[in-house]
């Protein structure tokens, strides 16, 4: 980091935090085909049922 008199300047894996990896974004994409799924079943194992 350099600073200067009215601002500091980051590198861009400071601002970053250095994480540079997608993984979360298979962990999120997992979970929403996870839940929407379940929510899915939750949803058409009830309506099934009581239409007959």
């Amino acid at each position: 980091m350099q600073r200067f008199e009215d601002h500091d300047e980051l590198t861009e894996t400071e601002a970053s935090g250095g994480v540079k990896e997608h993984g979360v974004r298979y962990v999120l994409g997992i979970s929403l085909f996870l839940a929407i799924g379940l929510l899915s079943i939750m949803w058409i194992i009830p309506a099934a049922n009581s239409s007959g």
